[in-house]
């Protein structure tokens, strides 16, 4: 077994593993997702003709357990390539008539690929994008800020959840109340808090909802997942790339006869992924056979000993502190005269995996990291 330097830490060991807003780990994770993938291979290369039965059975197994985390229907969700190639795909289905001469409304501390997708499409599609900016000073976008840019002229609202950059923690409930008072079209990206927050689209109803199989729900890359609710249906929804698997029955090949399947498997375009559905089921499972409450429970644990050590060396904390507006994470931003970047590799070196974005030092405990890899952290994060 390989060791690290100095504090002799093997490399197996994930009790130093902060990296849950990024990759997620849990115990036996490498041998649940081999045995998964040995049993597709088992199966697909078997001398049987009913590979594509078994494959297809996969991927919608994941589907009926992503709608069960958001409270949806089976029939409401679809999958992926990643967060972005999902909302893609939503925003190329609204007619022209939703978006042109109208306003996309975002927060500045979005996932940077979504602005990415909406600044390139606004030219294309003929909206304006409007962007609420961060306050002089502060870490993220404040919630009233972004219900004060919602003005009658948006159309769309895209509203992250839990920011990967501060783990600012939206408050859906006047979210959602502000779309009813508009009348605007809602997207959600629930990618930093589905599997570690509680979560339900009964309670806070949104018209499209966007994740990934990563981070907590400790799945493969591949695997992107999106909802979209029957009301938004209402009206003409219909993605410009389709192929056979965007139909009501994919087995209709005659040419002349293509309609769009009546729910969210509209969504799909030709032949669909399946190994990274395959790779990511075993995470999913193991997650929702989880008691209630007890990931959470113990992330908020270490959070605060987190929180604490940050305060005792004197890094300013970007994350808000009080727990019901914070993620599952903890961002602090690095003095000028350290290097985010050289850190990074250090702490690894001793067995704590963190990552940084510029001055950011991102950290996220997750079920796999103790107490101890904290201590660590501590021992080795200069004052």
């Amino acid at each position: 077994m390989t060791m690290h330097n100095d504090m002799q830490t093997p490399t197996d060991d994930f009790s130093g593993w902060l990296m849950y807003h990024s990759v997620g780990v849990y115990p036996g994770h490498r041998q649940a997702m081999t045995d998964a993938l040995a049993r597709f291979a088992a199966t697909w290369c078997a001398a049987d003709d009913t590979r594509w039965d078994d494959a297809l059975a996969a991927r919608a197994r994941l589907f009926s357990d992503w709608a069960a985390l958001l409270g949806a229907g089976e029939a409401d969700v679809f999958g992926a390539q990643n967060v972005t190639d999902t909302f893609a795909r939503f925003l190329d289905g609204l007619p022209d008539a939703v978006l042109r001469e109208r306003t996309v409304l975002v927060a500045a501390d979005c996932f940077p690929s979504l602005h990415f997708l909406l600044s390139g499409l606004a030219a294309r599609r003929g909206f304006t994008l409007r962007t609420v900016p961060v306050r002089d000073g502060e870490a993220y976008v404040r919630d009233e800020d972004f219900i004060e840019a919602w003005t009658g002229d948006v159309a769309l609202a895209l509203i992250t959840w839990v920011s990967s950059l501060t783990s600012k923690r939206a408050n859906l409930a006047a979210l959602c109340e502000q779309a009813r008072r508009r009348g605007s079209l809602t997207a959600l990206d629930v990618t930093q808090g589905i599997g570690i927050l509680p979560f339900d689209l009964r309670a806070t109803p949104f018209d499209f909802v966007c994740g990934s199989t990563l981070k907590w729900l400790c799945g493969a890359p591949g695997t992107g997942l999106g909802y979209i609710a029957p009301r938004a249906l209402a009206q003409p929804v219909e993605p410009a790339v389709r192929g056979w698997f965007s139909q009501h029955d994919p087995f209709n090949w005659n040419i002349d006869a293509f309609s769009y399947a009546p729910d969210a498997r509209r969504f799909d375009t030709g032949t669909p992924s399946i190994l990274p559905f395959v790779a990511s089921q075993p995470g999913m499972s193991w997650l929702r056979a989880q008691p209630a409450g007890s990931i959470r429970a113990h992330n908020l644990a270490l959070s605060h000993q987190l929180i604490a050590m940050l305060d005792r060396k004197g890094y300013r904390l970007l994350s808000p502190r009080a727990d019901d507006e914070r993620g599952a994470s903890i961002m602090a931003e690095v003095p000028a005269r350290f290097d985010a970047a050289k850190l990074v590799p250090q702490l690894k070196e001793v067995g704590v995996f963190v990552d940084s974005r510029g001055s950011t030092l991102r950290m996220s405990p997750g079920v796999c990291t103790t107490s101890a890899g904290l201590e660590r952290l501590a021992q080795c994060l200069p004052q």
